[in-house]
Parts: structure tokens; sequence; C-alpha cells
């Protein structure tokens, strides 16, 4: 699916030259450069598909109006490019096309630079070619300040404009570009870095404009000394004081009194919940020299009306932007996008009013829902629309863990919210360019980093190698293809070799490896020596990886991970106690730790290490811990108990799960999206996190009673926990929709099962005889 694909390449775009202002690899620091092709239609084509990449990333303009953002993240090696029908844009006579584009001049958490930046376009409509050369137009964007921190320690810099030094036509055919100057033309399509392109194997990107949602306070005061100085717009404006008192208004268009030289007011505009874009800024009543700042948050103090900021925070989180009017009325997009709740709007040395319009440029994955939850209590049912929106802001042109400090596709993360998509829409393209971007990165010994594309070469996770191999797994049982599997037998046969040779030989478990991050979760669960929750998560890996290569017929391969499955399993039972509860593992001295978590009993169950142990693991362990009734200090995350939800919710406990996803979900409500720990540190940790809004699908498997039994969903069970008045689900799955719908009516349960052609359910319901049935089928019980 993602090979070199140069013989499947249009032919226009191998006439196409990587283009830059100047040297492709001189001054890239956090540099934004604008091009310009002026070019004659006859009359506009029905279809004009017009290819365009960036490294790293650009916005598209035809004859003034704004078209679209790309690419999507990837490698240089085969580096992607976007496609799109740009008819509607166009007109006869003469048109421009126009790109602003962006270079970092650094690797962070989303982007790997090569320190060679570049822009490549082509289109050909009829006799009309249009492809970057020397005879395009280009220049730097002069009036960028470059030395500014970054947004966070993961992301790019703030952006800085005077748009003084810019000149507002430049997007349009009547500008005059002859103080511009030829592009410099090092490389054609095929060279390094960039070897090869290929398809973003995905849509484009949603992007709407939409309202910056509402005033909800205002502030004024005095500037800070280095306001105009300052290379950290938050900071300062944190250290003039972020409190706001109330007041309301519209953002769509609102003045702002004359601040004065030296002094700033701002207004404190809430979106109603995080949504994930850029600003657009419309100014009015200029004179020239005026700043207007915006600065975002993810949450607010409600009492003081003052946003949660920590200049200290670990991730160095900044999220500011400023631009310096010019005289006369003006408009300009912010280029970075990232997730957001509340914004502070300042205007600072204003002399007189200024009117502003805001409008949020929204940009996430075109997620369509599909699936659907309903049930007769309200606080479920926002827990699974606070989980469904969390899922969808946290899909940009990747899976990724928070749209706020990082936007990284961490593959631990992007494995729940996998399993989150296919109920909610049944799409797999984001998931699918996934698991070829985690396969891309990964150290000689073949152990994967985290998240891909990367820079942070301390987050190599062997733990996520595990996970990123059962993903192969994971694609295969939703979508019934093998092809991910069958593409990357090199990876996985040195990820497995790698594993091999850290399992002890004595004690049979695998060892820490102290060059790499052994994550596991954010819990005190063993992981120095030699974790059982570790080697747990190979016998899993190695189970799936022997039934994928029986699929295939190898059965030399699945012969071999059989049998270090055996041996695993072996050694992993010498640790289940007198009690029946698996202890998590040895010292580096080889001593046993008797701590017996729920991570391991969970994965013993997952695991089915040792079946007549479950019932104990079970209920002296699990269904404890979630009544609280169990005292540890080793809990598992709001990531993690998603398995302890998967083990309790497939063994009959479902009523547990549900009651302890209403007491630890129902508080994220409010915010709108799920956060990254059940007690996140204001100002530091998300508070929109994918990784935790899992119960979107254990809600639809539990009170819904639908669970996948088959590979591409051919087969279910149906086997409903009757818990509230009623349910109704929709599944979207590759053979067509699901429903499943129930209600408690007149001392009877009465309902309905609806399933799309191919596929066949086990009903389970209690006090009727098991059936397997096609199509619909009804039932009533008493209650």
């Amino acid at each position: 699916m993602y090979p070199e694909n140069a013989p499947t390449l249009p032919a226009i775009v191998k006439q196409a030259k990587w283009i830059w202002p100047d040297s492709h690899s001189w001054d890239l620091h956090n540099g934004y450069s604008l091009f310009r092709k002026v070019f004659t239609l006859n009359a506009v084509p029905k279809k004009a598909p017009l290819f365009i990449t960036a490294d790293q990333s650009y916005q598209l303009y035809l004859n003034g109006q704004y078209v679209c953002r790309g690419p999507a993240r990837g490698f240089q090696k085969n580096w992607p490019y976007d496609m799109l029908n740009v008819s509607r844009w166009l007109k006869p006579g003469k048109n421009v096309i126009a790109v602003r584009a962006y270079h970092p001049g650094y690797s962070n958490f989303q982007y790997l630079s090569q320190e060679c930046a570049g822009l490549l376009v082509a289109a050909k409509w009829g006799k009309t070619i249009l492809v970057s050369d020397h005879t395009w137009r280009a220049r730097r964007q002069t009036g960028i300040r470059k030395d500014m921190v970054q947004t966070s320690l993961q992301l790019f810099p703030q952006e800085n404009i005077d748009l003084r030094l810019e000149d507002p036509d430049w997007l349009l055919p009547k500008c005059d570009d002859k103080a511009w100057t030829s592009p410099v033309v090092e490389r054609i399509w095929n060279t390094m870095p960039w070897y090869s392109l290929e398809a973003r194997g995905m849509p484009m990107l949603d992007e709407q404009l939409l309202l910056a949602g509402r005033i909800i306070g205002e502030a004024d005061g005095t500037s800070a000394e280095d306001y105009l100085s300052t290379r950290n717009l938050s900071h300062t404006r944190a250290g003039e004081g972020l409190a706001h008192r109330a007041f309301e208004a519209d953002t769509a268009s609102f003045e702002i009194a004359s601040s004065g030289q030296g002094k700033w007011r701002s207004v404190l505009i809430d979106l109603g919940k995080l949504h994930v874009g850029s600003t657009i800024v419309h100014v009015s009543g200029a004179r020239g020299g005026e700043i207007v700042e915006t600065h975002h948050y993810e949450t607010i103090n409600t009492k003081t009306l003052c946003p949660d900021y920590d200049t200290a925070a670990h991730c160095r989180m900044a999220f500011s932007q400023r631009l310096t009017c010019r005289s006369g009325e003006q408009e300009h997009r912010f280029y970075h996008t990232f997730g957001f709740r509340y914004m502070v709007l300042t205007v600072r040395d204003s002399e007189s009013p200024l009117t502003l319009r805001l409008k949020l440029h929204s940009t996430l994955y075109p997620m369509e829902r599909k699936g659907h939850f309903t049930s007769s209590d309200t606080e479920l049912n926002a827990i699974w629309e606070t989980c469904a929106w969390t899922e969808q802001v946290c899909s940009l042109d990747a899976y990724v863990d928070t749209p706020h400090r990082e936007q990284a596709q961490w593959w631990g993360d992007a494995r729940v919210q996998a399993w989150n998509t296919f109920h909610l829409s049944g799409d797999t393209r984001l998931f699918r360019r996934g698991i070829h971007q985690i396969a891309s990165q990964a150290t000689p010994n073949g152990v994967t980093y985290g998240h891909a594309p990367t820079m942070a070469h301390g987050c190599i996770l062997p733990d996520f190698t595990l996970i990123w191999m059962l993903t192969l797994w994971d694609y295969y049982w939703q979508t019934g293809e093998l092809e991910p599997f069958e593409a990357y037998q090199a990876q996985i046969k040195q990820a497995l070799a790698y594993f091999e040779q850290w399992t002890d030989p004595k004690l049979g478990l695998l060892g820490y490896d102290h060059r790499y991050w052994l994550f596991l979760d954010w819990t005190g669960v063993r992981k120095e020596g030699f974790s059982t929750v570790y080697s747990l998560w190979y016998l899993h890996t190695l189970d799936r990886l022997a039934q994928l290569y029986t699929l295939t017929s190898e059965d030399a391969e699945a012969r071999s991970c059989q049998s270090k499955a055996r041996k695993l399993r072996t050694s992993l039972r010498k640790l289940i106690n007198e009690d029946g509860l698996i202890r998590d593992g040895y010292t580096e001295k080889g001593e046993i730790d008797p701590e017996t978590s729920v991570h391991s009993q969970t994965l013993a169950i997952l695991t089915d290490l040792a079946p007549k142990h479950r019932k104990t693991m079970l209920e002296q362990r699990l269904v404890p811990y979630l009544r609280g009734e169990h005292k540890t200090d080793i809990h598992p995350s709001a990531y993690w108990i998603t398995y302890v939800f998967q083990v309790l919710g497939e063994n009959g406990y479902g009523q547990e799960v549900v009651a302890d996803i209403r007491k630890r979900w129902l508080p994220m409500v409010a915010q709108g999206t799920t956060w990254e720990n059940f007690d996140p540190v204001i100002a530091n940790e998300s508070f929109s996190h994918a990784w935790s809004a899992h119960p979107l699908f254990h809600l639809m498997q539990i009170l819904g009673g639908i669970r996948q039994s088959a590979p591409g969903w051919t087969s279910v069970r149906f086997e409903p926990t009757f818990i509230s008045e009623s349910t109704d689900i929709i599944i979207p799955t590759p053979l067509g929709k699901l429903r499943a719908k129930w209600q408690k009516q007149d001392g009877e349960i009465r309902g309905k099962l609806r399933l799309p052609k191919g596929m066949e359910a086990e009903i389970k319901l209690p006090g009727q005889a098991t059936v397997t049935v096609t199509g619909s089928y009804a039932f009533s019980l008493k209650t």
C-alpha cells in the first residue's frame, strides 16, 4: 500500500521541481516563504487536479481564496503529496496560485527535519501546464520574527508577524511582484532527501470556519517592560495578569476601546468546548502599529476568569501569536493549528477603538459519525458524547495524543483511538497510515519509537513495539485483511529477535533494557528487573502473531511463535501464588516481587494464562478494585484501565464497569473532552486526551450488548447488560450498519437486532437458550 511509487506517480508531477526562495538549506529556522504563479485559462475545466506538497507544510490560495493546507505528516524518503480538484476556485482569464509555505528548521514530535525545505506543485488541464520551476515568483516572508520560542516543547514556534511589512495583495493577480525573485531550483522531484513521493493515503482534512466562541470577560492593564522585545508572548502576558472581569459579547464583531501607548486591553473568549484550528483575526480602524495577540488555554479558574497557565510546565506550553497592524482594514490567518477552549485576545498600543471579528479555522480529520449511542441515562449519554468529541479533536493528519501540547502519534494511544473509530465511523485509513509510520522509524535492533515521525530519542518504548505488532492483528480483526501484516515482515522479525535476546534464559521473562523507556503505564507497576506485565504483553503478541502466521500459511514462523509462547507461559505460571493471583515479576537479583497488581491479573486473563484462576483474579482483584475495596498504590491510568474494562465486560461484570465509568468520567463532561489522567495537574497535563475516550466503545459493548467475535465483523455476540431503561446503538461495520436497541416497558424488556448481510449473531439473553441468527431478530424478556 505504501511502496516507492515512481511508476504510478502522475507524469506531470515528475516535471515539477522543488523550489524555495533561495538556498533550500539556509536560514530555515521558523521560516515562512511566499510563492506566486500567474497563469491564464481560456476556460475552466470541469475537473482540475492539482498535485502539491511542501517540506514541512503549505497553505494554498487560488485567486485570493484559501483552498487547503497540507501535506500529511510523513518521512522524506517517501514524502506525502496531496491531490485535489481546484476547479471551483479557477476563472477564465488571468489566475494566480499563491502558497504560504513553512519550514521549522528543526525536528519535533511530529516532524523530522532533513534540513532541506521545498515546495512542489504540478497540474495539467488540457493544454495548460503548471509546474513549480524557475518561472515562479518567490520571497522569504520578511514580516515574521524568527526568534520566537516554541509553542510547546513538542511543537512549532509562536507566530509574530508585522503586517506593515507585508503586501496584502500578494494573494491576488494584481500584485506587483517585480521585486520578488525567481526561486532557487536545486532538486527534481525524486532527489534526496525526497527520494520518493506517496499519496497521503487518507482524505484531506476537514477545514471549516466557525464563530470563535463567546466573550465572557474583559481586562486592562499596563504592558510589561519587555512587551516589544519578548521572545515568549505567553510568559509576558501571564506576568501582566490573566484574571478578567465578567463581561459578555459576541465575537462576530466587537469593539475594543483604545488602550493607549504602553497599555493593553483584553477579552476572554470561551469556545464552549475544545476545538482544533487556527485563528483568523479581522481588524478595522487601525492607524498602524497597534498590536493584536491571541493566547490559548485549555482551562480557566471559573471564579476569577483567569486562564490556567504555568510558566514552569514541563512541556513549556506557550500558545500565543501576535500581529502588528498596518493602517486600515486587514485580516490575518495564523498558520499553525492547535487545540484550545479559551482564548485571551489582547490589544496593545491602540490610540483609537478597534473593531475586531474573529473566526476559528477548524481543522480536523473528516471523521463521519456513523456510529450512535443513546440510552435513557442522560449522564451516560453525556459521557459518550464527550468521548466521541475527544476522539474527533484528537484525529488530525494522524491519531494524536492531544491537540493541545504535543500532537504526537503515540501508538499505545492510537490503538485505543482506533477501537473508538471502529465504533464511531468505521474508517481505517488513519489507523493504516499510522501503522506504516511507526514501522518507518525504529532503532537498528527493531524497537520502534513510541510515536512517529519524531526527534524524541528518549521516547523509544519496547512495550509500544509490542503494541504495534498487536495493531496488525487489530487491523485484521476489524477488516479481515492481512495486507499490513504481510507488508511488515522484516520489521516484525527484527523486533522478535530483539525480544528473544532480552528474554532471560533462567527466569524466562523479558528483562529491562535500560537504553529505552519501558512505559507500561503511569503507575508504580514493576519495570525494573523482570516485569510480569511486560512479559504478558509479549505473550499476547506471540499468540496473535502465531494466529496471523497460520492464516498466511507461514507454518515455520507460526510454530516458532507458538514455541516461544509455550515457554513463556510456563515461566509466568510459576509466579502464581497460593491464592491464585499472579505476582508482578522478579527483581534484578531474581527475587519474586510479591505485588499482585490489577495490571498483571488483567493481562493474565486477557492471555488466558491460567483459566482455573480466572475467577479468583476477577473476584479477588479486578472487581474489588473498581468497587474501591482493594487498596493499592498501583492504579491503572485513565488510558490503561480500558484493558481492565475489556476483561471485566467480557466476563459478565458490565454493571461494575459502567458504575466506574460514571464515577470517573462524569467530571470530564463539563470540560467537553476526556482528560489525560483522572486527576490531571492543571496547566500542566492535558484535558483533551483520546487515550481516555474509550468509554465510547465500552458503553456500546456493555449496554448495547454487541461484541465482535470474528474477523471483519462476520460474527458478533449480542449480550446486553440491562442497567438503564433503554439503549439504542449503531455500529458501522465493514459489512454495513449494525443496530441494536432495547427498552423496558410494562414489566418486559423488548428489543430488536438488525444485522447487515453477511453477519451472524450469537444471542445470549438471560433465561433463554443461546441461538444464532442472521438478518433481524426481535426478543422479549420478563423483568
